[in-house]
């Protein structure tokens, strides 16, 4: 069992089926080879975990050891081998899964007593296969030294095992460091530090806000909707695009990307690049003056890609494809603004549960049936009761006879639905599918939309929704619009 690895793995060429849990680029991966089939699955872990790659500066023979493990295959001819398949077989399947289930976890503790047992079990079943080089009295020595069981969950051999690395679990950075002081200034012997990060980071969020508003005209020919103002809880008047982006950037993003009209960059670059006239910003209030500078040093993080038609929803996320690159990336509408009910933001709780469960995940709230025509709306299972649901099937505004035939879910009330929130967690992959549509010129109402590739999305990775706790206000519409003038800023 290999919980830290980084390099070419060995192993006994007549071993058969075998599961490796290792880590390339600070990223647990599970392994499974079978002779020339070599299967890798990358690890989600929601904390990171803490460990120290030790060289022994002792002896091994890797090709004597790999030798001797070899002669236990195809057939076990005495106890000491048919021991050795029972440990490279199901005892090592049994604890690299285990393990791997803890890492998803970061379950440290658990994780270490596995590493522990994976050594013990090794002494045991393969260390009479090859005694000479696997008693390693420099690696036993190192795993039962005193000084480091405080700072530590568990520690093992690597590799073929005998006295070449070992590795250990800290119990944090700190521990980290102190046992790598330790190693290094009592035993002299040179350390590594691996740490394992979080997975995969979502480091963009797309913003579409390309559309002419026209429910909103003619007060949408002055300027566009998602520049709109709306009192913020601080009783600041802001354009409706900086309440998306602040969120977006609060909650971890790195970098904005927003769709617009070609003819409409040159608003959007004023009001996010270009300061206002000296002879203004000198009448500001002092506290207005550095909230000015403030949205310039937004404007920093923000991109901007030209929508040249306007084609649907789905058309205008695949816009955003160049920009995105192959990244998980959180999506948000536009002239939709989001206020938690708690003291995590809405898109936090996004990302949070992509980060824990490594899917895409769209946001859902409770929803009327006399409604849900105008939304999204989707069925599932749930994964955590009236929390987190697995997505059985996205239905773009269903009359309210194919929600109770199709979308009922269970614990709900009969009235009730889970329609989409207006923000997602996508991964890249959503833009093969969008790419399909516009490519075969395949429609839904005359546009591309979005529903449909999420919809392969879902069959193909597995699509994850999350009740919000929060409320979302809605600006595209003139009546939506005077409620959220009129609620927004009001304590939740």
């Amino acid at each position: 069992m290999e919980l830290a690895y980084q390099g070419e793995i060995t192993t006994p060429s007549r071993c058969g089926r075998m599961d490796q849990g290792c880590a390339f680029g600070n990223r647990p991966v599970l392994m499974t080879f079978d002779g020339d089939l070599l299967e890798t699955k990358e690890l989600t872990i929601n904390h990171e975990l803490y460990f120290v790659i030790v060289d022994l500066k002792a002896q091994k023979n890797t090709l004597e050891i790999l030798n001797r493990l070899n002669r236990c295959y195809p057939v076990a001819e005495n106890e000491p081998e048919r021991k050795v398949q029972e440990l490279l077989g199901p005892i090592n399947k049994d604890i690299v899964h285990h393990a791997a289930e803890a890492l998803q976890r970061a379950d440290a503790q658990e994780l270490g007593s596995l590493m522990v047992e994976a050594q013990n079990k090794f002494d045991e079943f393969a260390v009479p296969i090859c005694p000479e080089e696997l008693t390693a009295p420099a690696l036993h020595h190192l795993l039962n030294y005193p000084s480091l069981h405080q700072h530590v969950w568990g520690g093992k051999g690597v590799g073929s095992q005998g006295d070449g690395t070992a590795q250990f679990l800290a119990k944090s950075a700190v521990d980290q460091d102190e046992t790598i002081r330790i190693i290094e200034n009592e035993l002299h012997l040179p350390c590594l530090k691996l740490t394992l990060q979080t997975g995969p980071k979502v480091r963009k969020a797309v913003i579409p806000a390309a559309g002419f508003g026209t429910r909103l005209f003619p007060a949408s020919k002055a300027t566009k909707k998602e520049l709109f103002p709306i009192i913020d809880q601080d009783g600041i008047a802001k354009p409706a695009i900086l309440l998306i982006v602040e969120e977006a950037l609060q909650a971890g993003i790195e970098e904005i990307i927003i769709i617009v009209q070609k003819d409409d960059l040159a608003d959007f670059q004023s009001f996010f690049n270009t300061q206002i006239s000296i002879e203004n910003y000198n009448k500001l209030p002092p506290h207005f003056q550095e909230y000015s500078r403030r949205i310039l040093e937004i404007g920093r993080q923000v991109t901007f890609v030209v929508q040249n038609t306007q084609e649907g929803f789905g058309h205008a996320v695949y816009s955003a494809r160049q920009a995105v690159k192959n990244e998980p990336f959180l999506l948000m509408l536009g002239d939709h603004i989001y206020r938690s009910t708690t003291n995590i933001s809405c898109a936090r709780q996004l990302l949070d549960s992509y980060q824990l469960h490594g899917k895409s995940v769209v946001g859902l709230r409770l929803t009327p049936q006399d409604k849900i025509a105008n939304f999204g709306t989707v069925s599932g299972v749930w994964i955590e009761p009236n929390s987190l649901l697995n997505i059985t099937e996205f239905a773009e505004k269903p009359t309210i006879e194919y929600a109770h035939s199709k979308l009922r879910i269970p614990y709900l009330p009969e009235d009730q639905f889970l329609t989409v929130f207006g923000q997602y967690i996508l991964s890249p992959e959503v833009f093969n599918y969008l790419e399909e549509n516009i490519t075969n010129n395949i429609r839904e109402r005359g546009e591309f939309q979005l529903t449909s590739a999420l919809d392969r999305l879902r069959k193909n990775e597995g699509f994850q929704g999350l009740v919000m706790d929060g409320t979302r206000f809605d600006i595209g519409l003139p009546e939506y619009y005077l409620d959220t003038l009129v609620n927004y800023h009001k304590p939740g």
